[in-house]
This record gives structure tokens, sequence and C-alpha cells, in this order.
């Protein structure tokens, strides 16, 4: 058997010196050395090639061809490729799964290159700095983020720095605690921004757990703190950052530097859409977990699908700005209720002015302008994205003067959110009249191919393309002059690729020929001559197009660069386009689907009358919607009835409708007041984290710890069969402990379903806690749902029904009955214990004789119980006369005792 020799890599054969590579080789090794983690993009002619293990691994990855070229170290080097024009399909594969990938160009001259022409860099493509459309999900961002930690006498500061390159939005924010609560804390946040990529120390560790995201290694150095304000201030070109609520950050700043350095290197340039900055803090938003975004089906299904969600369903929007802004405000949710009411008062302006439709039909028309801008700062706009930019900066008047018509509506008036919208709104006059003059009608894709100037906006080029573009025209002119002026009527100008233009005459005709003729090709019939004014013609002809081609290069990188000026005023245009495409849609459902505004009040109290779970109402055909009543004497409702009854649906309604008020919607209700909250958590659902070594009981307590943990008096609670994971006693004194503690302690607004009807009693003890229920009425030997929510608590779980409509074989089902029907008959003859919930005696001597006056009733029921299991040894067919009547009497004496 042969032995296959070790497959060399790129650095094995930069080490190996008794090696000869070749120049070019050489020159891709040097290249490669710079980016040792990153697949290397290197441009040859019409192609970009891989070598050595990069070949490898892209040639698994995107299915592409594996071969050879040339030997290192004795071994032929592997090598695979991927046609120019088609790399952003590969690069979109390839950053889909995690990887990063440096592109290497020709920037040097193959015509007067002595060695190998030379390459650079020119841009790294990561997970975490995409700009280009192609690769982009256009309705959602994609992050890069850093962090910082500081250590001082065992209380870690984290600062956290995140940047969407294809927005220009950066933001910071820092916290501070013990390492478990910052490590608590750090997933949090990571589950809420969802960055693309993050960037840590060499020694970090805190983010090796977080799965599913590309983490990037950097410099230790890169985090310093003092560096990393002084490249803040250099971004922004400010001197200070006070005006941005900065002031007293450090592990932040640290986070920023790191963050701004990787970016820049990147994109190979400065970033000069980064113009902002925000400063979040903690209180800001409505607190949601990582289990409630998944419970609550914000912008994806438990099972991780994109619809049907909470997203999909009101995404509306005409633009991408305007779905990922409505993405964004899903799940950043203001506390501050002034943020809030200023959207509905937007909202039912819209609605009163009738102006949602016609500004849906003019904002279809808008493009990405946002995008658009980032990719003009970064000098990676194409063509078509400026013919874009200019055709959607000339709806904007039509879209200010919809939203004038608005102003009379609502209690905004001309100082609300429409008015400041309509100021964002304005038209850039200096840059749309720079874009109508320049870009032409349907430019070309691409620069290289031409047609992307239009005429008339630049002499040297509209010249350049008459050359090129009018050559027939000027031979059938110049070929009528010269036969006027010598008098050949079979004269004829004309041109092929191996000799260029020519004037042709036959052979009687050449005693006519003037002086100024020059023979160029003698032929069998005819003579070819060539004039000084055809000679002229020729060489600017056949140039013209190539020096067309320079002209719109040069002319393009000058656009780009006088586009610069404006990119302040894009982003604000956007930012406005955005809020208004986001208002409008939320407009155009809230009409559709007679959803009702929502009263935002200082008073603690959640009260929804007639709410309505807004997708699952899309997906049934009659949805019976529901009231549920907060206030601060009823904070605690338990919800018992059967499965499938809507315990849940109706928990995650509440929810629902109370996110989308503070949203800035309206709410599935016909109304709906609510106080102030803080955060919403949800315990629903039984799963289990095989890859984290967690059982579902596990997750359930971990899950129930994080509400314990954090519920304050301002949250919103929804436990959902809290404690079933365990035994039955368990299970049960979890969730009495659970539920006592929510409303004691946490005095959150709590809706706790159970099947533990012994928690009904609670309400007993607990002023603050009262029994609803989800009504069922059982006909023979089905049941029919109500999904109305009642008061009181259930009179019985209907499990045996319910698993009948699964389809449970008919006699597993009967003996269930048999056997729930004994369990049943057990518990009625047992004596009653003490009450689980009573509150425990202060006093011992008190307990002790609650216990002594308890002996005689525990005598009792084992009496009984002994009484009961005699009876259930009987087999009367097995005895005779004489053994039934001693049998009988055995009873008599245990009944006696």
């Amino acid at each position: 058997m042969t032995t296959v020799p070790k497959e060399i890599n790129a650095a094995a054969a930069k080490k190996n010196s008794a090696e000869k590579l070749t120049p070019m080789m050489q020159q891709y090794l040097g290249i490669k050395e710079n980016h040792p983690t990153m697949l290397v993009f290197y441009r040859m002619g019409d192609f970009y090639e891989l070598f050595f293990e990069d070949a490898e691994k892209a040639s698994r990855l995107l299915g592409i061809t594996l071969t050879a070229r040339g030997v290192a170290s004795g071994n032929p080097i592997k090598m695979c490729g991927v046609p120019f024009h088609s790399l952003d399909g590969y690069l979109a594969k390839l950053v889909k799964l995690g990887e990063s990938v440096a592109i290497c160009e020709q920037i040097g001259d193959p015509a007067t290159s002595k060695g190998p022409v030379e390459r650079k860099v020119m841009r790294v493509v990561t997970p975490g700095t995409l700009t280009d459309a192609d690769l982009l999900p256009e309705k959602a961002e994609r992050p890069l983020l850093a962090m910082c930690s500081i250590t001082q006498r065992k209380t870690v500061t984290t600062g956290l720095a995140w940047l969407s390159l294809a927005s220009g939005a950066l933001k910071l924010m820092e916290f501070s605690g013990d390492s478990a609560t910052v490590a608590v804390r750090l997933q949090q946040e990571l589950e809420r921004i969802v960055p693309a990529e993050i960037l840590s120390g060499d020694n970090g560790n805190l983010f090796d757990d977080y799965a599913g995201t590309h983490i990037n290694r950097v410099p230790d150095w890169h985090f310093d703190v003092v560096g990393g304000h002084k490249a803040l201030l250099d971004q922004l070109g400010v001197a200070t950052l006070t005006g941005f609520g900065a002031d007293g950050l450090g592990a932040a700043f640290g986070a920023a530097g790191a963050l701004l350095r990787y970016a820049q290197s990147t994109q190979g340039r400065g970033l000069q859409h980064v113009r902002s900055l925000i400063t979040e803090t903690e209180s800001e938003f409505i607190g949601l977990d990582a289990a409630t975004r998944r419970n609550l089906e914000l912008t994806e299904t438990i099972r991780g699908q994109e619809s049907p969600t909470l997203f999909s369903l009101l995404d509306h929007c005409r633009t991408a700005m305007g779905s990922r802004m409505l993405r964004h405000w899903l799940h950043h949710a203001r506390r501050d209720q002034n943020v809030a009411r200023a959207r509905h008062e937007a909202i039912a302006a819209l609605a009163q002015s009738e102006a949602a439709g016609p500004l849906a039909a003019t904002l279809a028309q808008v493009p990405d302008i946002e995008r658009i801008t980032t990719r003009i700062a970064l000098l990676s706009a194409r063509p078509r994205d400026l013919a874009a930019l200019r055709d959607g900066l000339l709806q904007l008047p039509a879209l200010r003067g919809d939203v004038v018509r608005c102003y009379g509506h609502g209690q905004g008036g001309e100082s609300g959110l429409l008015a400041a919208i309509h100021g964002a709104l304005a038209t850039p006059t200096a840059c749309l009249d720079l874009l109508v003059r320049a870009v032409a009608q349907e430019p070309a894709a691409m620069v290289r191919d031409g047609g992307v100037f239009a005429t008339g906006f630049d002499a040297e080029l509209d010249e350049l393309r008459a050359l090129s573009e009018n050559a027939g025209q000027f031979l059938l002119d110049l070929e009528t002059r010269e036969r006027a002026r010598t008098g050949i009527a079979n004269l004829r100008v004309e041109y092929n690729k191996v000799h260029g233009f020519y004037i042709e005459v036959t052979h009687g005709q050449t005693d006519k020929v003037p002086d100024d003729y020059r023979r160029r090709q003698t032929l069998k019939n005819a003579e070819r001559y060539i004039t000084p004014e055809l000679k002229v013609f020729e060489d600017k002809a056949l140039s013209a197009q190539d020096k067309a081609l320079v002209r719109e290069k040069m002319l393009y990188d000058l656009l780009l660069a006088e586009l610069a000026p404006h990119i302040g005023t894009l982003q604000t245009i956007a930012q406005g386009l955005a809020q208004l495409d986001t208002l409008n849609a939320l407009t155009e459902h809230a009409q559709q689907h007679n959803w009702a505004a929502p009263q935002l009040v200082d008073e603690p109290c959640i009260n929804i009358v007639e709410g309505r779970h807004p997708v699952v109402e899309k997906q049934i055909e009659r949805f019976i919607a529901n009231d549920c009543r907060f206030v601060n004497e009823r904070r605690l409702l338990l919800i018992t009835g059967p499965n499938m009854g809507g315990k849940s649906t109706f928990m995650r309604q509440v929810a629902l409708i109370t996110l989308l008020a503070y949203v800035g919607s309206y709410v599935p209700a016909a109304s709906a007041t609510i106080g102030p909250i803080d955060r919403i958590f949800t315990r629903i659902g039984a799963t289990d984290d095989l890859a984290g070594g967690r059982s579902t009981f596990m997750v359930e307590m971990t899950e129930s710890a994080a509400i314990l943990n954090g519920a304050t008096e301002h949250s919103l609670v929804l436990m959902d069969e809290v404690g079933r994971g365990t035994s039955t006693f368990d299970g049960l004194a979890l969730a009495w402990a659970i539920a006592r503690h929510l409303i004691d302690t946490s005095r959150s607004f709590t809706l706790f379903a159970t099947h533990y009807f012994e928690l009904t009693q609670l309400p007993d003890s607990h002023p603050s806690a009262a029994n609803v229920h989800l009504s069922a009425v059982e006909h023979k030997d089905s049941i029919v749902f109500l999904h109305a929510v009642q008061a009181g608590p259930a009179s019985q779980s209907y499990g045996l029904q319910v698993a009948q409509l699964a389809g449970v074989p008919q006699p597993v089902i009967k003996a269930a009955r048999k056997h729930l029907a004994r369990l049943e008959a057990q518990a009625l003859d047992a004596t009653p214990q003490r009450d689980l919930f009573a509150l425990p005696s202060a006093d011992p001597y008190a307990q002790e004789e609650e216990e002594e006056a308890a002996a005689p009733l525990a005598a009792l029921n084992a009496a009984q119980q002994a009484l009961l299991d005699a009876i259930a040894d009987l087999d009367p067919d097995a005895l005779t006369p004489r053994d039934a009547l001693e049998q009988l009497y055995q009873l008599k004496r245990l009944a006696a005792a």
C-alpha cells in the first residue's frame, strides 16, 4: 500500500527555505501570514484562488473542485478557485457558516509589472462587519460586539460596545457586580443584542459558552481604556463625550477602542458614517430574558421559524428600514411611557387622517437609504445604489405632504412625533441635484461595465462615448465627403479588426486617388488607403471605449467623494423614513384588525377588556376574547382548567398586549389600561437542555430562580405548571412556596397556571390572590373547550378526555378511569390534613396543642384505612359460606375499633 504524504500547509511552506517557491507563491504566503485565521481569496485574472489548507477547507464548505498546482516540499500545492464575478454568492455562504475572508486584489498593472502583479488585501469580510446587500439579511441587523472587563476588589465592571456597520449605529453599556452577577447580566445582554460576531481579549473567557456566535480573539492591549476614549473622540469629532451620556464610563471605552480598530481594519478605511453614539442603561428598556423572548415568539417561533410570530404579523412595512426598526422596537420597548404615548398619538393621527394608504404606496418606492448611505461612506456603493437613492429622495416631497395633512388630527399637533419626522424628511437639494445630473436613468450594475453617468454630466466622457458609439455615422459622413472630393462613385470607407479603418478604391479608379491617401493594403481587385483625418479618428475611436471606462471610474470615485458631506443628512432622512414606515404599518394593522389605543397610567394596574392573542386569533376561525384585571390589591391570578383549554394562550396574550402598549402600538383588545412595567418574565413549557447537561426540571427551576431573583412589584410574571417535573408532593410544595414568594416578596403581577388544585386554597389566606379558570363542558365521551376565563377554580382537569382526543388507545383510557375512581375514593375517605397553606404558628406551644388535638383524628384515619385495606383484599368468589361469615365478623371488629 502506498503511503500518502502528509499535506503541507502554508505555514510549513513559508518556513521551508530549501524548497524553491515561485515569486507569486512567495507573495501569497506573505499575505497569508498576515491573515492566518482567515480564508484568503487571492485574485489571479478572472478568478479568486485559494491554496494549501484554505483550498481544502473552501472546497469542502463550498462544494467546489479541489485541484493542485506546483509543488512545495515535494507535495502538490492544493488549490481551488471561484470566478470573480460570482464572489458575493460564495461569500454569503461562508459568512453564514461563520467564516471570515480576506479579499486580496491585484492593484498593480500586469503590463508593466516585472515580477508578480502587486496585490493587497483590500477588505476583510467577517460575520459582524457586513455591508453588502447580498450578504446581509434585509430585515435584521448583524452587529459586531466587543467586551472589556475590569476587576477591582472582587467587583467586576464590564463594558460593552456594539456597532451595526451597515447602519453606523454605535452603542455602549456598562454594568458592575460580582463575577456571577456580571456573567448572568452579560448573557442577558447578548441575548438582547444578538451579535453576529464578538471580540474578546486573548485572556477573556466569559464569551466561551455563548453558542452560535463567531468569536474573535484580539490582543488585550486593543482594549486600553484611555486609547478607547481617544478613539471615540476622534471618530465622533468631538472634544468631550458628555453630550452622549458617556461620562464616568471606563470599561466600555476599552471595548469601543477594540471595536473601532477592528472595524476599520476590515474595511481598509475610516468609518465616516459612524457619527453618533448611544449610551444605554439597564433601566431604559422593559427587561425580556431569553426564555421570555422565546415563549412570546416575538420574532421567531419556539421551533425557530420566522412565522407566525408577532413580527411577521405586524410587518406591513414597505421599506427594509421600517422592518428593521419594527423588529428593534419589539425587542426594545422603552419603560418611559412618554415614548409610547407619542407613538400612540402618531398612530391616531395617521388613522384619523386616512393617510396610511397613500403613505404606504409612496413608501413602497423608497429604497434602503440607510444601507446605501453606509456603502457610500465605505466607497462600496454601486451605480444602481445611487440611482435608487436618487429615485427615493424624489419621493420626499410627497411623503412630507401626507405627514402635514395629519397635523390636524390627534394631540401631537405640530410638536409631536410626526412633526419631528416631517422635519427629518426635508429634501437635500444639493445632494439630489448632484445625483440627478450625474447618474444615468438606468445605469449599469457595475462601474467596470460603463454606462453609469448621464449624458451632459462630463463633456470629455460624452466625447469619448460619441467616438465609440457614433463611429458608423462618422464613416458614412466621411465616405460621402470623399466621394464628392475625388469623384470616385464606388469609394467605400470600412473597418475590420485586423487592419482597422480604411478607404477602399477599385483598381480602375486609383488614378483619381488624392495625394494625401496612403496605401495600407493591396487586394486583387482594389487598393486600401488611409488618410491623416481617418488615422486621427482611428486612434481616438479604438481607444475611446477603454478611455471612457477609465474616465467613468475616475468620475465615480469623485462622485462618491462629493456625496460624503451629505452622509449625516441622509442618515437623518433614513431614520425619519424608518419611523414613518413603522408607525404607518402599525396603523394599517390596527385599522384592519380592530385594535384599540391603550392607556398608560402611573398607578400599578393591568386592566384588559376583551383581550385577544394577536397571532393566535389569525390562525383560528373564532377567537374567544377574555378580560384580565390586576390592581394593587389583586396581584396574583391562579389559573386552573383543562389542558388545551387556553391557559397558556391567555397568559401570553396578556404579556403581548402589555408589551405592545409599551412598544407604542395599538393592542388587540376592546380597551387596555396599564401601569408601570419594568420586566416581563415567563416560565412556560417543558424543555430540556441536553447540550448544557440540564434536565427538563433543572431548566424549569433555573428559569423560576431567575424570576424569583429578578421580579419586582412592577414586573409581569407568567408561571405555567411550575413544579410538574418532579414528584407530586415535591412539585406541590415548590409551586406553593413560589406562589407565596411572588405574593409576599416580589409583589409582581403574576399569572400562575397550575393543575395542583390544592393551590386554589391560597386566596383564602392571601387576599391579593384570586382564582380564575378556563371553562370546558363534557359531553358524553368528548369535551368542548369554551376558552373563556371565568372567576373561581376549575372543577377538574379533564386530563383523560384530552388524552382520548390525542388518540390514546381506548383500553388505556378505560383502565385510567378505573384507577382514577379508586384514587378519588381513597382521597374522599382519608381524613383531611391540616391546611397546607396556613401560616406556621409563631408559638411552639400552640403548635404542640394543634398536634395533640390532631392525634385522635389521625388514629381514626388509620383505623378506617385498615378497614378499607381488608375489604380490598377480599375475594368473595373464592370464599366458602363459613369463610364469608368469619370475614364478616372480622370486618365488624375492625369497624368497632
